[in-house]
């Protein structure tokens, strides 16, 4: 359907095509009634007559029904006149040689016509290059090769009938029964082809009504074979079948009720709205519609793109997956779109008063939506802000390892070796340069460590935190159960949440002990550490706790610190891991 401003719906029909087809669907009646009970012909003529108008009433009231409610719809029109052309095939019951061959010749047009409406339900056109093929075959197989053996003489009474070659004829004919039995089957597997997978969902009356399009076409397929293969039981076959034809406009009907039920659930709709506003529409809006497959898509200016409740950049579907989409716009901007069953989609009035009902709750919805698009990004930049800051540090490390230490270094020998060769005051002087050399080597070497713990990355987490405990200002506990190595992010993590909160004992806690334990569980890493210090600590107050909590959450893992006055802090830090 056409996305942005509505089209103008179609006009419906007038009073006079509705009475037309209503006086002409009673003669119709009264008509095949008289032919069969007057016909000599027929097994059972009363049984005959009942269920040849169990196919044509039906289709012509559910037609009218159609064409009323739906104008913008085909299916009405199409619904009817598939009526009133298997109310013509009952012609060839009559004695009136004209009548009987106008009868005789339209016998197959009612299936081809079946074939059409299931196919092209719910619009009346038929989408897709399968579809419109089967139709075709259909058309030409019940037009064309039935004027063929006709004219060949399959029925002499036929006024159409040219030449006497019955053997021909009956081949023609045994062509044309295969052949629309083929495009039946073909039909049935093209109506379940779009079904939904194992457990999607569809609205009900529909998949009712798919259910009993297919059935109808199994039942004429059989029926055709049955003719074809000479069954004796051939009479109780097109009984069934003929049965099964007048059961899809009654589901046609039931679909037609339960969008008309629909509309009486708006008023509830908006009341539900009003009353308890919910953060997801989809459920209140997939009931007011009776489609339990509704979908929601917001639209994100900002990022010009549309997105599901999560925030998640999705793709609207067209009609080609049996779906509808309904943009609501606002000052000229779209908001929203609603993509439901392809079945709705002539159900203007339902679809106007759900979209004016849901309205400012949409407005609503779309900047909550907005709001975690943006939240999603912001995780995202703090996430690639972290690992960029780590990569800095590791080429920081690198650096400073190759460079500044080797350099350093390689002074400390060369000052040992020139005190060796030296004598006196001399001597001595550079004994002390030497000394004053090796505690810078040892500062820069503590700063690497600080920048980026090449232990970690080279030994995992941890040896790394075991050289943590090992330099640490108060005794430590250390308990680390992970199974192996983690991903680089979290071990990063995992190490700065010790470093830091060993780091912060020394500084503030006035413990006697700490205990440190890393544990890992089906999808999460734990590192808790806890002291016996004066406690106090809060995120809130410096920047050393908040900026731990920013780097946990970076990796989507969670601070939490528990630390009364006078007793102690407990900080717990869950990392989810793969």
């Amino acid at each position: 359907m056409a996305r942005g401003a509505l089209a103008e719906p179609a006009r419906g029909p007038g009073p006079w095509a509705l009475w037309t087809t209503v006086v002409a669907g009673f003669g119709t009646l009264v008509v095949s009634v008289a032919l069969a009970l007057a016909g000599d012909e027929l097994v059972r003529p009363g049984l005959q007559a009942l269920l040849f108008n169990w196919i044509t009433i039906p289709y012509l009231i559910s037609g009218t029904i159609a064409w009323w409610r739906r104008p913008d719809s085909r299916l009405g029109p199409l619904m009817i006149a598939t009526g009133f052309v298997m109310a013509l095939t009952a012609l060839q019951w009559s004695t009136v040689p004209a009548l009987l061959s106008i009868g005789h010749l339209l016998d197959l047009v009612p299936a081809a016509m079946f074939l059409h409406v299931f196919l092209a339900y719910p619009t009346g056109r038929v989408v897709g290059r399968p579809r419109q093929l089967v139709v075709v075959c259909g058309y030409v197989t019940a037009v064309v090769l039935q004027l063929a053996k006709i004219v060949l003489g399959i029925n002499p009474e036929s006024l159409f009938t040219v030449a006497t070659r019955p053997l021909l004829a009956a081949r023609i004919e045994q062509v044309q029964l295969i052949t629309m039995s083929v495009l039946l089957l073909t039909g049935t597997v093209l109506l379940f082809v779009r079904r939904p997978a194992a457990g999607g969902t569809r609205r009900r009356p529909v998949t009712l009504l798919v259910d009993t399009f297919g059935l109808a076409l199994i039942a004429l397929a059989v029926l055709f074979i049955a003719g074809l293969r000479g069954w004796p039981q051939i009479e109780t076959v097109r009984h069934i079948a003929f049965a099964a034809l007048g059961l899809a406009p009654v589901a046609f009907l039931l679909g037609l009720l339960d969008a008309r039920l629909a509309r009486t659930d708006v008023g509830a709709l908006l009341m539900e709205l009003r009353a308890h506003p919910a953060d997801d529409l989809r459920e209140p809006l997939a009931r007011a519609l009776h489609d339990p497959s509704l979908t929601l898509a917001y639209w994100l200016p900002q990022y010009g793109t549309w997105a599901d409740h999560e925030g998640r950049a999705i793709t609207l579907r067209g009609a080609e997956d049996g779906r509808a989409t309904r943009v609501i716009n606002r000052d000229g901007e779209p908001i929203i779109a609603l993509e439901f069953d392809r079945s709705l989609e002539d159900e203007r009035e339902l679809l106007d008063a759900v979209a004016a009902a849901a309205g400012i709750a949409l407005e609503n919805n779309r900047l909550q939506v907005e709001l975690r698009a943006r939240l999603q990004e912001l995780q995202g930049s703090r996430a690639r802000v972290i690992d960029a800051g780590q990569k800095e540090r590791q080429r920081l490390e690198r650096n400073l390892h190759d460079g500044a230490q080797q350099r350093l270094v390689a002074l400390s020998l060369e000052l040992g070796l020139l005190a060796g060769s030296s004598g006196g005051e001399t001597s001595e002087r550079l004994l002390q340069a030497k000394r004053e050399v090796s505690v810078s080597l040892d500062e820069l070497r503590d700063v690497a460590r600080g920048i980026h713990p090449a232990v970690l990355t080279g030994h995992g987490l941890a040896v790394a935190l075991e050289s943590l405990a090992a330099q640490a200002a108060v005794p430590v506990e250390l308990e680390v159960a992970v199974g192996g190595r983690l991903t680089e992010r979290i071990e990063v993590a995992a190490y700065y949440v010790v470093s830091e909160s060993l780091t912060n004992i020394a500084k503030h806690a006035h413990a006697t002990v700490a205990s440190v334990h890393v544990t890992r569980s089906a999808d999460t890493v734990v590192v808790e550490v806890v002291d016996d210090g004066v406690g106090g600590a809060d995120t809130e107050r410096g920047t050393g706790l908040r900026g731990l909590a920013d780097r946990v959450e970076a990796v989507g893992g969670r601070l939490r610190i528990w630390s009364p006055a006078g007793d102690g802090t407990r900080l717990e830090a869950e990392f989810p891991c793969e």
